[in-house]
């Protein structure tokens, strides 16, 4: 079996690439096939913006398709940037410049009153039009001040209590154990490993 990983994100190539290794299928990028069209995201929810892009690539691939569309929701913003995260501070913005902008809403914000929740949205697709959902979420509260050189996006500035590090103080492995994107994945995966086993019955004569 194959599957296609819907992004251009290489941070979220690796991180779901890592979290999908030993399954009993092989993964696919967008690059590795020379798709490099986008699809336009709407504002409606991170679920929408993720079966969009499954349905997209599994129709011009003609391959089995893992998309995700995932962000941060911050309580005091009214849930904003929500599906919005990646183009809160402008489309071309850096990760840099949308930490900035989000701290600069937040200026005054209490530290009682910074609760966030990052969220991710996967769609599986088939070429035929199906498409399964899983979610996955994980708590945390906006820092005052960028902190950790690892992972990507507002990770410097994703604050969890319960370890005293923020989401890019952890390392690779640990973010991948905890992380909104693992919860999601970890339900697709054993989705996809029931679908592999079922492939791999031998048809009944």
């Amino acid at each position: 079996m194959k599957l296609l990983l819907a992004t251009h994100n290489p941070a979220k190539v690796r991180e779901m690439g890592t979290l999908l290794e030993g399954a009993p299928f092989q993964v696919l990028t967008l690059a590795a096939l020379g798709l490099t069209d986008d699809v336009a995201e709407g504002v409606a929810s991170f679920q929408e913006n993720a079966r969009l892009k499954a349905l997209h690539y599994a129709h011009i691939s003609g391959e089995l398709t893992l998309a995700d569309d995932s962000g941060l929701e911050v309580e005091a913003l009214g849930g904003e940037p929500g599906p919005l995260s990646r183009r809160y501070a402008g489309e071309d913005a850096t990760d840099e410049e949308r930490i900035h902008y989000l701290l600069a809403k937040l200026v005054g914000v209490p530290w009682e009153r910074r609760q966030a929740t990052f969220r991710c949205a996967l769609a599986l697709a088939w070429p035929d039009g199906r498409v399964e959902e899983f979610q996955g979420e994980c708590q945390g509260i906006i820092a005052l001040e960028p902190q950790g050189q690892e992972g990507f996006g507002y990770d410097p500035v994703f604050y969890l209590p319960e370890l005293g590090r923020t989401m890019a103080q952890l390392t690779f492995e640990e973010k991948n154990s905890l992380s909104h994107r693992a919860k999601a994945i970890q339900k697709a995966r054993a989705a996809l490993e029931r679908l592999a086993r079922k492939e791999a019955r031998p048809a009944h004569k």
